[in-house]
C-alpha cells in the first residue's frame, strides 16, 4: 500500500509537469523582491510564542526580516505579493496596518485580495504586537514600538520588491526531507483512520516545495515551504532570534550566494502546515542535540541544503494567469454544509490542554484560574474570564473548556472574523491559512483545493501564519484526543470542515472566473489597546565612566574557532532600535582603514544587554564574536554602537565604543 501510494505521487508530480506542457503560451511574469529589517526591541520585552512571562529580551543572536516577493502577470497585470516574516505571527492588527500604508502609497495596486503576509513561526522574538488580548498577556499588554517596526520592515520589504518588477521566470521543484521534523502529537494524529494515515505514508510531513526566481537569466530569489515548528531555540533564551528557519534563510543568502559576491539574493523559508511537527528531533525540546543554538544551526542548514539541491535542478517553468480570491468569514458561525460533515463551528474556547503545553515545551504563564492579581494586564480587562455558557460547551465537546476567548469584554480575546486567500501563479496555487494547521488538516485543505482547481496536490501550497492568526486546526479525529492541539483549536470540532469549505468556494469561484463577496468586515482594534510595559526613565553610567567605555576589554590575540569578547557601559536599546542598521561591528583593518566583516545578524556574533543597577541606570553590552574557521588573518576590533538616554533633558544621543585591536591568526 505505501508503494502504491507513493508510486500515485510520482504519477500525480508527472501529471504536473504534462499539465504544464500543455499550457498555452503565457505573455510571462514580472518578478521582483525585497528585504527589510523586522527587530523589534531587544531588552525588556516579552517574547512571543512560549507564552513565559519570564522570558524577556535581553540581545539579539539574529535579525528578523521581512523577505517580500512581487508576481506580476504581464498578460493581465495582476499583482501578487507574498511577504516572508521571521515573526510568531502575523496578527490580524499588522495586517490591517500594512495594508492602510500600502494603499496610501499605491492606491488600489496592493488590497486585501492579493497581499499575503506570512510568519516563520519563531518564538524567539519580541511580543505585545497583536491588537487582541490573548496573545499580549505575558508581554504585560500592547508593544506599540515593536508593532511598528513590523509594519514599517513590510511595508518597506514590499516596495522594494515593487521598485525591483523586471521580467523574470519563476521555477518549481518538489522533494521530500526526512530529518527535520517529527510528530510531537503522535497520539492524537494516530486517531485519523488508518486508510488516511496509510495513503499519506509518514507521520510527518517531509514535503517541500521550491520556487526559483530570476531576472533575465540570473538568480535573484527563492522561497521554500517546509513544515516544522520554530522552536529550535528554548523558552530559557533570551536574545532574538529567527530561529532554524531565519538561520537557513541567512546561509543561503550569504554562505551560498554571498561568498560568490551575490550580496542581493533573497531567500524565504517558510512556513506550511506545522501544527504537530517540531524540529527537536527527540521530542523533549532537544535534539539532534542538547544544545539550543547547535540545533538551530543543524536544522536550518539541513533545510537550507536541501532546498538548494531542488533549487539548483528546478526546471518545470510557471506558466499562465496570476489570480487570487480573498474572503473574510467568521469563522464561530459557519453553517457546514452535508458534504463536509454538516453541523456548525463555536463560539471560540480553549481547553484545559491548551495551558498544559506541548511535549517539547510544558507549560503556560499567565492562566491562574480567579486569580487577577498575578497579571496586572488581566486586571485591567475587565472581563467575564471563566464563564461557560451551556450552548458553548455543548457545541465545543468533547473539549473541557478553560477560557471562552470569544465571549470576553469588551472585545473577544482571539479574532473570530478571519481573512481566507487562494492565490494562483500559473498551475501553482497557494492557500493562505489564519492559524497554525496540523500536517493532516494541511492534507484535507490541499486536497480539497485541488480538486476545485483541477490540479494535482502536489501543485498546491499551503501556507500557514498568513494574514491573521486564531490558534490551531486539528481534525475532528485529532480534536477529540484534546492534545494541545486539539485544546487550542478554537472554533470546536468542525473547525476543520469549515475551512475546508470555505477554501473549495473560494478555489471553486476561481476555477470558474466568478468573483466572491468580501465577507463580513473583521474589527479594527487599533485604538483599544492597553499597555503596562514602562519606558525608558534615563540610562546612567557609574562615577568617572562614560557611554561607550569598554569595561572588559578583548585579548590581543585569538585563534580562528575561539571567541573574542568585550563588554562596554550602554545605554537602553529602546532608545533607538537600529533598523538596518546594528548594534555591532566586527572590524578587519585593511591597511588603509577599518573594515565591517559582522555585525549583529551575523551567526558567529552575539548581543547581550545587561542590566547593572536599575535605580541608578546603568547597563552593559556584552558582545562576543567567535571567530570563524575561514576569518582572513589580520588585525580586528569590536565596535560597538548605542543610545543613551539623559535623565537631565530626556534627550537621546548616540554612543560608540571599541575595543583594543588584536590579531587572529
Amino acid at each position: 500500500m505505501k508503494k502504491r501510494t507513493v508510486n500515485l505521487l510520482r504519477i500525480g508530480c508527472s501529471l504536473a509537469g504534462l499539465l504544464t506542457m500543455a499550457l498555452p503560451a503565457h505573455a510571462g511574469y514580472l518578478v521582483g523582491r525585497g528585504k527589510a529589517d523586522i527587530t523589534g526591541e531587544a531588552a525588556e520585552v516579552g517574547m512571543m510564542g512560549y507564552a513565559k512571562l519570564s522570558q524577556k529580551t535581553s540581545g539579539i543572536h539574529l535579525r528578523q526580516w521581512a523577505r517580500a516577493f512581487v508576481v506580476q502577470d504581464q498578460a493581465n497585470g495582476r499583482r501578487l505579493v507574498f511577504v516572508n516574516n521571521d515573526l510568531g505571527m502575523v496578527f490580524q492588527g499588522v495586517h490591517q496596518a500594512v495594508l492602510t500604508r500600502l494603499k496610501a502609497r499605491f492606491g488600489d495596486r496592493y488590497t486585501r485580495e492579493n497581499v499575503l503576509l506570512s510568519a516563520t513561526h519563531t518564538h524567539a522574538g519580541p511580543g505585545g504586537f497583536s491588537h487582541y488580548a490573548l496573545y499580549n498577556f505575558t508581554t504585560l499588554g500592547y508593544n506599540a514600538r515593536t508593532f511598528n517596526a513590523i509594519v514599517d520592515g513590510i511595508v518597506e520589504a514590499i516596495i522594494a520588491a515593487d521598485a525591483d518588477l523586471k521580467p523574470g521566470e519563476i521555477r518549481i521543484a518538489r522533494g521530500e526531507l526526512f530529518n527535520a521534523n517529527a510528530n510531537r502529537s503522535l497520539l492524537a494524529y494516530e486517531q485519523n483512520p488508518a486508510t488516511e494515515r496509510a495513503r499519506w505514508q509518514y507521520n510527518i510531513d517531509p514535503t517541500m516545495t521550491v520556487l526559483r526566481f530570476s531576472q533575465g537569466g540570473r538568480d535573484v530569489g527563492m522561497i521554500n515551504w517546509f513544515a516544522t515548528h520554530g522552536v529550535s531555540m528554548h523558552m530559557s533564551n533570551t536574545l532574538i532570534s529567527s530561529d532554524n528557519k531565519g538561520y537557513a534563510a541567512q546561509y543561503v543568502e550569504k554562505q551560498v550566494f554571498g561568498k560568490q559576491g551575490r550580496n542581493d539574493f533573497v531567500a524565504a523559508f517558510a512556513q506550511s502546515n506545522p501544527g504537530d511537527m517540531t524540529p527537536n528531533l527527540w521530542l523533549n525540546g532537544n535534539g539532534p542535540t542538547d544544545n539550543e543554538f547547535e540545533n538551530t544551526r543543524i536544522l536550518g542548514e539541513r533545510q537550507a541544503n536541501r532546498a538548494m539541491a531542488l533549487f539548483n535542478t528546478a526546471s518545470e517553468l510557471l506558466q499562465g494567469p496570476v489570480d487570487y480570491r480573498q474572503q473574510y468569514a467568521n469563522m464561530a458561525q459557519v453553517n457546514i454544509r452535508p458534504e463536509f460533515g454538516g453541523g456548525q463551528t463555536c463560539m471560540a474556547a480553549l481547553g484545559r490542554a491548551f495551558a498544559a503545553g506541548t511535549e517539547d515545551g510544558r507549560g503556560e504563564d499567565g492562566f491562574n484560574e480567579g486569580d487577577f492579581t498575578s497579571n496586572p494586564f488581566l486586571a485591567r480587562l475587565g472581563t467575564v474570564l471563566f464563564g461557560v455558557p451551556a450552548d458553548v460547551e455543548a457545541c465545543q465537546a468533547p473539549k473541557p473548556i478553560l477560557i471562552t476567548t470569544g465571549l470576553q469584554k469588551p472585545f473577544p480575546w482571539t479574532p473570530e472574523v478571519l481573512p481566507l486567500s487562494i492565490a494562483r501563479i500559473g498551475q501553482l496555487a497557494i492557500v493562505a491559512g489564519p492559524g497554525e494547521f496540523t500536517i493532516m488538516s494541511g492534507r484535507r485543505i490541499r486536497e480539497t483545493v485541488a480538486s476545485a482547481l483541477h490540479l494535482p496536490v502536489g501543485n498546491v501550497i499551503f501556507a500557514g501564519y498568513t494574514n491573521a492568526y486564531a490558534g490551531y486546526v486539528a481534525t475532528p479525529e485529532e480534536y477529540d484526543a484534546q492534545h494541545y492541539e486539539g485544546a487550542s483549536t478554537h472554533f470546536g470540532r468542525r473547525t476543520l470542515p469549515a475551512y475546508q469549505q470555505l477554501f473549495y468556494d473560494l478555489a471553486t469561484a476561481m476555477n470558474n472566473g466568478q468573483s466572491v463577496v468580501a465577507g463580513p468586515a473583521p474589527r479594527d482594534l487599533a485604538d483599544q489597546q492597553i499597555s503596562l510595559q514602562t519606558g525608558v526613565v534615563l540610562d546612567n553610567v557609574p562615577i568617572g565612566k562614560r557611554f561607550g567605555q569598554v569595561v572588559r576589554n578583548t585579548a590581543t590575540s585569538y585563534q580562528r574557532g575561539q571567541t573574542a569578547e568585550a563588554w562596554f557601559w550602554t545605554g537602553h536599546p529602546k532608545n533607538n532600535l537600529r533598523h538596518g542598521d546594528s548594534f555591532i561591528s566586527i572590524q578587519r583593518w585593511n591597511g588603509n582603514a577599518w573594515q565591517q566583516v559582522a555585525n549583529d545578524d551575523d551567526w558567529s556574533t552575539t548581543y547581550r544587554w545587561v542590566r547593572i543597577d536599575p535605580v541608578w541606570g546603568t547597563s552593559q553590552a556584552r558582545i562576543q564574536w567567535q571567530i570563524p574557521l575561514d576569518a582572513t588573518p589580520g588585525k580586528y576590533r569590536i565596535v560597538h554602537n548605542g543610545d543613551y538616554k539623559n535623565g537631565w533633558n530626556g534627550q537621546i544621543y548616540g554612543l560608540s565604543g571599541a575595543s583594543q585591536s588584536f590579531t587572529v591568526n
